[in-house]
């Protein structure tokens, strides 16, 4: 074992815990292999630590003791050079904001019409839409008996399960309209 660093992130709790299960583990490790291992000052948030001892004494590093020592590599964390500022020569990319009306502006009479306007027409499209499929759906729903496709007359489960399915198309459906109903009276007023 020769020297080397971990990294110590403030903001990381598994950074941290990292750096807690490798300061126990190591002096473990150390003793079995018969060699003292040293942690050293930190510089510029990075823990030091070395089994050599000439390192050991050079940089004024404390002997650890309690066990061996296990030493786990960390992943490296990425970063895209357009985040990081001068990486690359590139300088990070500006953040656009959206820009959103202030306060107290209104919009021109006629931009406000002719969005009511497309907006109606949406509506009016999907309440088309969904009373067309309102029909199709009552229409196959007959009054609760619909006909039996080839396996729901061996399997008359399937053929529960399908009524059922077509009961709760239809409610959800006609609660789809009366919204949408809804929303056609709001933009007429």
């Amino acid at each position: 074992m020769r020297n080397f660093n971990l990294r110590f992130l403030n903001s990381s709790v598994s950074a941290l815990a990292l750096l807690g299960l490798a300061g126990l583990a190591l002096p473990l490790a150390a003793q079995a292999q018969g060699k003292t291992t040293y942690r050293c000052p930190s510089i510029n948030n990075i823990t030091h630590f070395t089994d050599d001892k000439i390192e050991a004494d050079r940089l004024r590093c404390t002997p650890l003791t309690g066990g061996n020592v296990t030493v786990i590599q960390a992943t490296k964390v990425f970063s895209p050079p357009s985040a990081v500022p001068g990486a690359s020569g590139n300088t990070p990319a500006p953040v656009r904001v959206a820009a959103a009306p202030q306060a107290g502006s209104r919009i021109d009479g006629a931009e406000q019409r002719s969005r009511d306007s497309d907006s109606k027409g949406i509506l009016e499209t999907e309440l088309k839409k969904a009373e067309t499929k309102q029909a199709e759906l009552v229409k196959e729903y007959n009054n609760g008996e619909p006909t039996k496709l080839g396996p729901e007359t061996v399997n008359n489960q399937k053929y529960i399960d399908r009524v059922a399915d077509l009961k709760a198309n239809i409610a959800r459906n006609d609660s789809d309209i009366a919204s949408i109903r809804r929303e056609l009276r709001i933009s007429a007023k």
